[in-house]
Formats: structure tokens, sequence, C-alpha cells
């Protein structure tokens, strides 16, 4: 009994692996399919040149890349608007979510409405409400001058311009990711720190900070990728040079017919996109083996 007992065990483990194995299936092939292969061609491609009718490897088109001026400008533009968005995400993102957390009420479920609201706009209607808002003699100008202020400079095709905009669109999944790692923070834990003494900001400092790393680095990582690829809100709002490398690409490829340029700018861009990839892939694979382990 004890065999067949064993038996039928080991058989059910087999089925429940294969079960699996079939489900997780199809959409890692169509990961393989439409991402990796795509990409691993890509990058092939890069690294060939014809010489003499034979294929040969070279690096000569990521030489050309980053010995051309208004290239390296592009690339340096994307990660200084980068940066600043992810900064100003964080600066407008996390006092919210702590606010969202720790209070109640009314006024905290309005708040967390408006914090909401821009999941539901279009980024292209995002971008024109921003035009009429933000532009000369727009509604902000127009605010400004009934109160006596003048001289307004608009934001509008220039890279703040990008940076509102990317802010904006970005609040929603920010807001929505940090509070629900600060959800992580127990009420009970915290007032075991008030009981023995401790204050809002040492509680702060060495409770709530620490345990709120992983959130935050999953939120930098998600929104550089979405924000150092973005395309819509960087063509509509920002200045025609320098331009993010969305843009970039899209006229390199569209405009100035040279779409092996365009493939190396694209290759550079998902290299760059990966490595971030790769740090949250490894945050929350991290963060699944320690609650394995707990």
């Amino acid at each position: 009994m004890t065999t067949l007992a064993r038996t039928s065990t080991r058989q059910r483990q087999w089925r429940g692996a294969i079960l699996a194995y079939l489900l997780v299936a199809p959409p890692l092939l169509l990961m393989v399919l439409l991402i990796f292969i795509p990409a691993t061609q890509s990058i092939a491609r890069t690294l060939t040149i014809s010489v003499d009718g034979q294929p040969g490897f070279s690096f000569s088109r990521y030489a050309a890349f980053f010995s051309d001026p208004i290239s390296v400008n592009n690339l340096l533009f994307t990660f200084q608007v980068t940066l600043l968005t992810l900064a100003v995400i964080f600066i407008v993102c996390f006092p919210l979510s702590l606010y969202l957390r720790f209070s109640t009420g009314r006024i905290a479920s309005a708040v967390q409405i408006l914090a909401l609201f821009p999941l539901f706009v279009p980024g292209i209607i995002l971008c024109y409400a921003l035009i009429r808002f933000l532009g000369t003699r727009g509604t902000l100008d127009t605010l400004l001058s009934l109160v006596g202020i003048t001289g307004y400079r608009t934001p509008y095709l220039k890279p703040e311009a990008i940076v509102i905009g990317l802010v904006w669109e970005s609040i929603p999944f920010t807001v929505l990711v940090l509070t629900a790692g600060l959800r992580q923070v127990s009420d009970t834990l915290i007032e075991s720190a008030r009981d023995v003494g401790a204050g809002d900001w040492t509680i702060f400092r060495r409770i709530i900070l620490p345990l709120i790393v992983r959130p935050a680095l999953i939120v930098f990582s998600l929104n550089f990728l979405g924000i150092f690829g973005s395309y819509t809100i960087p063509y509509l709002l920002g200045p025609a040079a320098p331009q993010m490398m969305g843009v970039f690409m899209q006229q390199t490829f569209g405009q100035y017919r040279r779409p092996d340029d365009a493939e190396t700018q694209a290759v550079i861009t998902f290299l760059i996109c990966a490595f971030v990839g790769f740090l949250y892939v490894r945050t929350v694979a991290s963060q699944r083996l320690t609650r394995e382990e707990e």
C-alpha cells in the first residue's frame, strides 16, 4: 500500500508539473516570438556589415552613433529628462502616498480619486489639454494676467513641458505602488515604536524607509522604462532639438529614411532599458524569495 501511495503521489506531482508548464508555455512562447527573437535579430544586424558581399562583425554602427554629436546629445537629453522626471515623481508622489496610507476620511478619499484620475486620461488628450493650459495666452497665462502677474513664459515646446506631462501621466501608477508598499508597514509596529518613545521622524527613518525600499525600486524601474522610451508626450510637448530617443528614432526612420541608424538607436535604447529591467526582475525575485523563507 505504501508503494502504491508513493506511486500515486508521484503521478499527481508529475501531472501538476506538466499542467503548470502547459499554462506557462503560451505567454512564454509569445514573449520569445515577439520580444527576444526580434531583439536578438536586431542586435545581430547592428553588429554585422557586408564586406565584399560577405557578412562580417563590426561595431561601426555604434561608433557612428557615439561619434555623432546630435545622437549623443539626444541620448544625454533623454537621460536628463528621465532622471529629472523620476526625481519630481518621487517628490510629488511619496508624500501623497504617505498621506493616503495614514489618513482616512472624505478628504483622503477625494485626494485618492484625484491622484488616480490621470490613469483614465489618454496621453494625447493630456498633451492637448496641457497645450491649452500652459501655452501662450492659455488658461494659466490668462489667470495670472487677471491677478496682475505679467511676463509669463510658457514651458510649452521646452524640456519642462515634457517633465510636467510625464509626471502627470506617472502619478497614478506611482501612488498605487507606493501606497501598497506602505500598507506592508503594520499599524501594530508603529504603535509599538511609539510606546517605547519613538518620534515621527525616528519611525519614518528606522521603520518606514527600510520597508519601502523595494516598492520604491520597482516604481523607479518601471517608470524609467516608460519614460525613457516615451514618444507621444515628448513629441507633442517637447522642443524640436534636442529630442528624446523615442522621437529621435521615429524621425530617423520615418523622415530621414535611415532604418539602419534607427535600428541602432533602438538597440541602444533597448540595452539601457534591459539593464534597468534586470534591476526590477532582481528586486521582485528577491522579494519573492524572502517571502518564501518567511
